[in-house]
């Protein structure tokens, strides 16, 4: 285990103001806490259970919702239990993220509320500008059986909500997923008891903020789905600890659940459980920008992260290895990949990945015959470009120690593991056992068939990647991924992490134009819609997914695509509207980076750049081409664009289009 005394950096505590703890005159007297500017207010009560409402601007947000934590032996937070004591503190601080997705240096400012129970409870609630969480906390002697918990979202009046859908695999049960749904807008009374979705989930009430709901903290307990009941509830749904597994022998091997017991954990008895979030946005530009759940997950457990250097890669097998223009057979050999690894040298890739097919899928030590690694190694280290091996989740664990190792020897510093499909309690450990193994032996690790980070990217800040996401993958086979879901990802699924969505297909369709053809991948939008993907989304390991044989036939695009940076000092949301079009604009250094993308309606924006420092910097801007409502992948650039502080640049998009501005400070 790594052990960390100082990851979460306090540079400052102002104003930690504790009030005295105090027995409570009634059971059912209401306790409150505002938030530090006073909009956003949760009073929290008990009578037969726990009970909180939210308040923002005075205006209910939230009605009374339940809180209870089920346990053996018929122990519960409600059951003969009352508040004892409870206390306020104020407290300002700030969080320097070693691997920073949003920016750097992350303010902390929150009002904490915790409640002391007769039995051995305790509730916690912060309250934020942008949000509110809870979280459960206990303090038994001995293990604990956690039979089910009860996290309550009572809505006001008739919402909406952005709701991913689970579908049910035919092999297995419900809560076998590989969380890459769509998030289409539907009414919340439609949503029936017997759907689950998972989080985070964005509401649209009637009137009011949008509020976002998912967890923080993750560990050792299974992770929080979001049920119908066919009003305007949701209810937290949880996966059952298993009982029977099967661990299947095919191409992409995996362990199935055959039964689950009829309880969610086994854990210690003194412990905090995770954080219930609540991300609160009176406009639609504060979610995309929000960042409360990496700033409520545990602190990490890696103490010297500067061997951590996330970056941007190449990929194979969206494209199916489908080169052309080369006087060699492509495939997955050591030709190919020599490609590959000349193309990341020549266009500022720092890795390239080697997918699935360089070794047995259920042997990491038996590699393809196809592969020469010695040659590969050497030629890599010679072009000063890293690899990168993908893994099956279910051979990594069984193979651990001495995968590691071979990694090491050979340099590698980056892996990707495959197929989990699940977070019940004894898959959440493995992610943890898996990142902590990686850090041990310094190397990064990206999960695909994942679960969304949810503070997990701050605790194993080596875990630099995570998919959960339905992305460039399906561009293969479906029409199902839009300009439009793509530009919701960005107030939905990023809201719990960044994703490896794996941008960067150079076939591009228009709306009528798209449907999958084999062999070629197309996605729909334009080629600026692809690109803009590599600024507005969180994601410290950019994948290029794009075909490098189309890639060379354009080294301007390529050399202006293969420098983007991929993690950032600071980050605004010029304009968004969920579902329609987002702006965003990064800091690198002393540079800036903005990038649009919009759905499938033809847009105009107006970029002001009042945000810039003083100085002057001069522009590099790729936009969609005139021709690109017709030919998508057209696309111009304009160089050497003067700006400063205070100017204004006028962006047209065409249908699914996008852009990307590079401002370099003089």
């Amino acid at each position: 285990m790594i052990h960390s005394k100082v990851a979460y950096i306090w540079l400052f505590l102002i104003g930690v103001i504790g009030t005295p703890l105090y027995a409570a005159s009634s059971m059912s007297d209401p306790l409150q806490a505002c938030s530090p500017s006073g909009r956003i207010c949760v009073r929290v009560w008990m009578e037969d259970s726990l009970k909180y409402s939210i308040s923002y601007d005075g205006k209910t947000i939230l009605e009374p919702s339940l809180i209870d934590f089920l346990l053996e032996n018929d122990l519960s937070l409600s059951r003969n239990n009352r508040i004892r004591t409870s206390s306020i503190k104020n407290i300002k601080a700030e969080i320097i993220a070693p691997i920073p997705e949003k920016r750097k240096i992350v303010p902390d400012v929150y009002t904490d509320l915790s409640i002391e129970f007769k039995q051995p409870f305790r509730v916690e609630f912060r309250v934020y500008d942008d949000g509110v969480a809870y979280r459960i906390l206990t303090r038994f002697k001995e293990s604990i059986t956690v039979k089910n918990e009860i996290a309550e979202f009572n809505f006001p009046g008739k919402p909406s909500a952005y709701f991913p859908q689970v579908q049910k695999k035919q092999d297995a049960d419900i809560f076998h997923t590989s969380f890459e749904e769509e998030y289409p807008l539907r009414m919340l009374d439609s949503i029936a008891d017997d759907i689950i979705g998972y989080s985070p989930i964005l509401v649209v009430p009637e009137s009011g903020p949008k509020i976002a709901i998912t967890e923080s903290d993750l560990f050792d307990y299974p992770g929080m789905f979001l049920g119908g009941t066919g009003s305007s509830t949701l209810r937290g749904v949880f996966a059952g600890y298993p009982g029977e597994e099967l661990a299947t022998h095919e191409l992409y091997s995996q362990i199935k659940v055959i039964s689950r017991e009829p309880y969610i954990a086994k854990t210690q008895g003194t412990r905090s459980f995770p954080w219930r979030v609540m991300i609160i946005a009176k406009e639609d530009k504060e979610l995309p920008n929000n960042d409360i759940v990496y700033r409520l997950g545990a602190p990490s457990k890696i103490t010297d992260t500067s061997w951590i250097k996330p970056g941007n890669l190449t990929d194979e097998w969206i494209i199916g290895i489908n080169l052309f223009n080369v006087p060699f057979r492509a495939g997955l050999n050591t030709a190919s990949y020599k490609y590959y690894i000349d193309f990341a040298k020549r266009f500022g890739f720092d890795r390239i990945m080697m997918d699935a097919g360089w070794s047995d899928n259920n042997d990491l030590f038996k590699i393809n015959p196809d592969i020469n690694m010695d040659t590969l190694i050497t030629y890599a280290r010679e072009k000063g470009v890293g690899i990168c091996m993908w893994t099956l989740a279910m051979t990594l664990d069984e193979q651990l120690e001495p995968a590691l190792e071979r990694f090491n020897k050979w340099g590698i510093d980056f892996i990707m593991t495959d197929f989990i499909d699940r977070d019940d309690q004894k898959a959440v450990n493995f992610y943890h056992r898996i990142a902590n193994a990686c850090a041990e032996h310094k190397i990064m690790i990206m999960y695909h068939g994942a679960f969304p980070p949810k503070g997990f990217n701050r605790t194993y800040p080596n875990a630099v990647g995570r998919e959960g996401v339905l992305g460039s993958e399906y561009d293969m086979w479906s029409n199902r991924v839009t300009p439009k879901h793509d530009v919701t990802l960005a107030f939905t699924r990023m809201l719990a992490g960044g994703f490896d969505y794996e941008p960067g297909l150079l076939n591009n369709a228009t709306q009528k134009g798209t449907r999958p053809v084999e062999g070629v991948v197309t996605s729909p939008g334009t080629r600026c819609h692809q690109l803009s993907m590599f600024v507005v989304y969180d994601s410290p390991m950019q994948i290029f997914s794009g075909n490098p044989s189309e890639g060379w036939r354009e080294p301007e695009f390529m050399e202006f695509l293969g420098n983007l940076p991929t993690t950032w000092d600071e980050t605004l949301i010029l304009h968004a509207k969920v579902g329609e079009y987002i702006v965003s604009a990064r800091k690198k250094g002393n540079d800036w980076f903005i990038g649009g993308m919009g759905d499938w309606s033809e847009r105009d924006f107006t970029i002001n750049f009042d945000f810039l420092d003083e100085g002057n910097y001069t522009a590099t801007i790729c936009k969609d081409g005139l021709n690109a409502d017709r030919y998508a992948a057209d696309y111009v650039f304009e160089k050497d664009v003067p700006i400063k502080k205070g100017d204004e640049l006028k962006i047209h998009l065409a249908p699914g289009g996008g852009f990307v501005i590079r401002l370099d400070k003089q």
